[in-house]
């Protein structure tokens, strides 16, 4: 595997670039949907760690439609990528295939028919697909689904569809603990399911969780590797106000990772790296929270490209690189 110049990792920025030469930006979209885990359907109360307010922009709120939310984030966007070619609506508050089949295809379509959306990606939980929504996405990637009907972009000649689901955990236990409401069996289905549609697939994991340690993320990176993912989103564990995981903190520091700089933490992610398989796509290693949903923000205003450079300079320092450690 060749990462891109300069870069001892495979960084995604890149991605859409390398496959259709140009820059595609992902716009946030709330499509007004819940969670099992808050309805009473596997629990209530949601996971301890999500506020989802803390996860999504201003432009994007459910009392808006789609079309509104898309113009208002291309606005948003355009003044700070002037590079960006076209725009994936990214459907990511809450659990955006929770819902009748019916209601998502009308969702998906209504995001589609922007003259400037490409495609969609899709933010849901592993419990929350079937084969029936997954065969709605396989259709409307393969440019199949009613209402598609000469749908045309310049170089693109059917939607490009995604999907993301968050794992937070290789381990039941930990799932347990933080009330997630599914196991991870439950999410090597859904990822096995949609990548065997060619649907690429993305990841999220949480790092930092209570219960876990260095050692335990680092033998999970075998895990990971042997999941049929696209990309991986990683995320530090940040206690949102109000949650039941700053509580659990509150009560029970011992039982969390401490990264108190992000030197500390960068070390942990180049650790993580040097044990994933070169040819996963690297999406993001830290989340940003807006300081005004955490208590106090440890690494300063420290935003995600600076993290980036961080990085960068990190895996130098050690002179290693994404998949050195592998077999």
């Amino acid at each position: 595997m060749t990462f891109p110049l300069g870069k001892r990792y495979l960084t995604f920025s890149g991605y859409y670039r390398n496959l259709y030469g140009q820059r595609l930006q992902k716009l946030v979209i709330d499509a007004g949907m819940t969670c099992p885990n808050r309805d009473g359907t596997v629990g209530v109360g949601g996971c301890t760690f999500c506020d989802n307010a803390a996860f999504h922009p201003g432009y994007s709120t459910p009392d808006l439609p789609i079309g509104r939310q898309l113009d208002e984030g291309i606005a948003f966007h355009k003044g700070r990528y002037r590079s960006v070619g076209h725009y994936i609506a990214y459907f990511q508050s809450y659990s955006n295939t929770y819902a009748p089949t019916p209601h998502l295809r009308k969702l998906y379509l209504e995001a589609l028919s922007h003259p400037e959306v490409v495609g969609i990606a899709v933010g849901t939980r592993p419990d929350c697909v079937d084969e029936d929504k997954l065969d709605l996405l396989s259709s409307i990637m393969k440019g199949e689904e009613r209402g598609l009907e000469g749908w045309r972009r310049e170089g693109f000649p059917h939607p490009l569809v995604s999907a993301e689901y968050g794992i937070e955990s290789c381990r039941d236990s930990t799932l347990e603990r933080v009330n997630r409401g599914h196991t991870f069996e439950c999410a090597r289905r859904a990822v096995e399911l949609t990548s065997q549609r060619g649907i690429p697939v993305c990841g999220h994991f949480i790092v930092g969780l209570p219960g876990e340690s260095r050692d335990t993320l680092l033998e999970d990176c075998r895990t990971i590797n042997s999941l049929p993912l696209t990309s991986v989103k990683f995320h530090q564990l940040q206690f949102i106000r109000g949650t039941a995981m700053e509580r659990e903190h509150d009560n029970n520091p011992g039982d969390f990772m401490e990264f108190t700089s992000l030197d500390s933490y960068l070390d942990l992610m180049v650790d993580i790296l040097e044990r994933l398989r070169p040819d996963l796509y690297i999406e993001r290693i830290a989340g940003e929270v807006p300081p005004r949903f955490v208590r106090e923000s440890r690494w300063g205003l420290v935003r995600n490209f600076d993290i980036l450079h961080a990085l960068d300079r990190k895996l130098e320092e050690r002179d290693t690189y994404q998949g050195r450690l592998l077999e």
